[in-house]
């Protein structure tokens, strides 16, 4: 794989030293994180045949185990992304260790209250543990959203690798922010009453679900839903948003990635400014997507049940982004034919053969 989707190029184009030199520089709190919330996965995925107890019909290990997941995935993507040669180093080194210490916190929270067999999140008991834990997410979570921010902020105006890949960065970042930020919306949904996994009653203050008619204290988030995800099929859900929002920079710089791979085979991918619009288009279209799933479960309307709005809606969707790549296809196929075959490629355009 070209070095370009992992550090900045060195002059002399030597690719074992780049790599060298980016592993090196690999942000460690948060690679600590990242070996944590994997043994974490593992773990809950051998408790989850062994323990039987549920909690809203699903294992007590599911929720650490989607947690520990997400947090992995996107502190390596934090780790590389804080690698790279960029301004404000020193600040963005301070941010990641704190999303990371905050983050390990709020997750170690979960595992604690999944071992317990009750609730972590909305619970309204008030036993000393889960008081004392939910004093922690109140400042864990905005503090994991401010050092998101302020790294986004601060990357954001710097191009830190070639133009598709900072595209990429850009746009992912932006998407993530939303992400989290819609997260917050979860607290507003009203009250539920459910039943930890000894079967006594637990009041939470707030859920994921959006469902109208359900009644006051209508346990949402116990009703029908989607096989691993648990996304409800009987209303809307905003763990589908903040789930897009959150991992839309991974999905892009795998766009990024896959583009340069395909770019020796494809003259008019060569250019940068190809790729890089190609990458813009599908960064515009993934928030479209996300704007679409955030409007869905507003509406009370599950994921796997669209409506003829929502359907019209994505088909307007996917006809703009195909439209848009075809405008870019042909303006691009065009250059290339008119190109020079001697004129070198772009430097991150791996070579073949």
């Amino acid at each position: 794989m070209s070095t370009t989707y992992f550090a900045t190029a060195p002059e002399d184009g030597s690719r074992a030293s780049a790599k060298t030199a980016t592993r090196g520089r690999l942000h460690r709190p948060l690679l600590g994180t990242v070996a944590a919330m994997t043994a974490l996965v593992l773990f809950s995925l051998a408790a989850m045949p062994i323990d039987d107890r549920t909690l809203l019909g699903e294992s007590v290990w599911l929720k650490p185990m989607k947690f520990g997941l997400a947090f992995a995935l996107y502190s390596l993507t934090l780790a590389w992304l804080l690698s790279l040669p960029h301004k404000g180093s020193r600040v963005t080194w301070w941010l990641g260790s704190v999303f990371a210490v905050t983050g390990f916190i709020d997750v170690g929270f979960i595992v604690l209250q999944a071992a317990r067999g009750t609730f972590s999140h909305f619970n309204t008991e008030d036993d000393p543990v889960n008081s004392i834990g939910q004093m922690v997410f109140a400042s864990g979570v905005p503090g994991l959203f401010l050092a998101n921010l302020l790294i986004v902020l601060i990357l954001s105006w710097q191009r830190l690798v070639d133009r598709p890949t900072a595209r990429a960065v850009h746009a992912g970042l932006a998407l993530a922010v939303a992400g989290m930020a819609l997260g917050y919306l979860m607290g507003f949904t009203g009250k539920q009453l459910v039943r930890d996994s000894d079967g006594r009653i637990v009041e939470l203050a707030a859920g994921h679900t959006v469902l109208s008619g359900a009644g006051d204290l209508a346990a949402r988030d116990a009703m029908r839903g989607m096989p691993i995800t648990h996304w409800s099929t009987v209303g809307g859900d905003l763990r589908v948003p903040h789930f897009v929002g959150l991992h839309g920079i991974q999905v892009l710089l795998l766009v990024a990635v896959a583009l340069a791979w395909l770019a020796p085979r494809y003259r008019w991918l060569r250019p940068e400014r190809a790729r890089a619009a190609v990458v813009g288009v599908l960064a515009a279209g993934y928030a479209g997507l996300l704007a679409l799933v955030f409007w869905q479960a507003m509406r009370g309307q599950s994921l796997v049940h669209p409506d003829t709005a929502t359907w019209s809606a994505g088909c307007g969707l996917a006809a703009t982004v195909v439209a848009l790549l075809a405008a870019v296809y042909l303006r691009h196929r065009d250059r290339a034919a008119h190109a020079n075959p001697a004129d070198p490629v772009s430097a991150d355009v791996p070579r073949h053969g």
